[in-house]
């Protein structure tokens, strides 16, 4: 591991708004503050909004800035990432931001039923192959339902043409109207403050021509079933690192985002 990445660590270790857990620490009932966030941490009452996979923190600390009586929660495994978002925050004097550091697939041991009003989720990998690993796919709503309000807003920010008609087809088939469905966010005429917050690697997709796709909908608690449709591969990876939008075949594509 790099010295920088060290350094970082040994930072977070010492951020209050940081928190980590061992997979130990969430045998038992759980995360300390589980069921107790609102008031064990941000002493209030106010909505919490998770961003899932947060990555530098961009959204998490966007969300915050423009919604001050809301309380947003990033979420990711990647601490060197986080540190940025985390950073920022604490040098801002936000008190309304938190991170945990965690895998996803371990999130509803840190919130507890109803304890969160609304999920970001923003550039994930599609998952072209996998429906079970996607984190707008049934699997993983179903789980969301575990702390989520019923009711409560699922918001998917993605450049993936393949990921939004899944989205698509998913919520046809459980008979969910979306709240917003936008094939292409920046062109169209999509009123919202979150227009001003874009992540540095989404504004290096839109410089390649990338169009954003958006859609969000209330989760309610109930079953959910699986759309048993076929859709395109996406013939692109996104420019990630400084990597250029490179078109290969379909068969061949395993998109990996930010």
């Amino acid at each position: 591991m790099g010295k920088n990445k060290l350094k970082k660590f040994a930072e977070m270790a010492a951020f209050d708004h940081v928190f980590q857990a061992d997979f130990d620490d969430l045998r038992e009932g759980g995360f300390v503050n589980r069921g107790r966030w609102g008031r064990a941490f941000f002493g209030n009452d106010n909505p919490i909004v998770l961003e899932l996979g947060c990555g530098k923190g961009e959204y998490t600390v966007g969300l915050a800035k423009l919604f001050p009586h809301k309380n947003f929660i990033g979420i990711d495994i990647k601490g060197a990432r986080m540190h940025t978002g985390a950073r920022q925050a604490m040098d801002e004097g936000l008190r309304n931001v938190a991170f945990v550091r965690t895998r996803i697939e371990f999130i509803e041991r840190f919130f507890a039923p109803d304890e969160v009003d609304e999920v970001w989720i923003t550039f994930p990998d599609p998952q072209m192959k996998k429906a079970r690993k996607r984190l707008v796919g049934t699997l993983m709503l179903t789980r969301y339902m575990q702390f989520l309000k019923s009711g409560g807003l699922v918001h998917l920010k993605t450049d993936s043409r393949f990921l939004l008609t899944y989205v698509q087809h998913l919520l046809q088939r459980n008979g969910i109207e979306p709240a917003v469905m936008l094939d292409d966010l920046y062109h169209s005429d999509f009123d919202d403050p979150i227009l001003g917050i874009r992540t540095f690697y989404e504004s290096k997709w839109i410089d390649y021509g990338l169009s954003i796709k958006y859609v969000s909908f209330g989760l309610e608690h109930r079953s959910l079933e699986e759309p048993d449709v076929e859709i395109e591969f996406d013939n692109y990876h996104s420019a990630g690192r400084g990597v250029g939008i490179r078109t290969r075949p379909a068969h061949q594509t395993d998109q990996k985002q930010d």
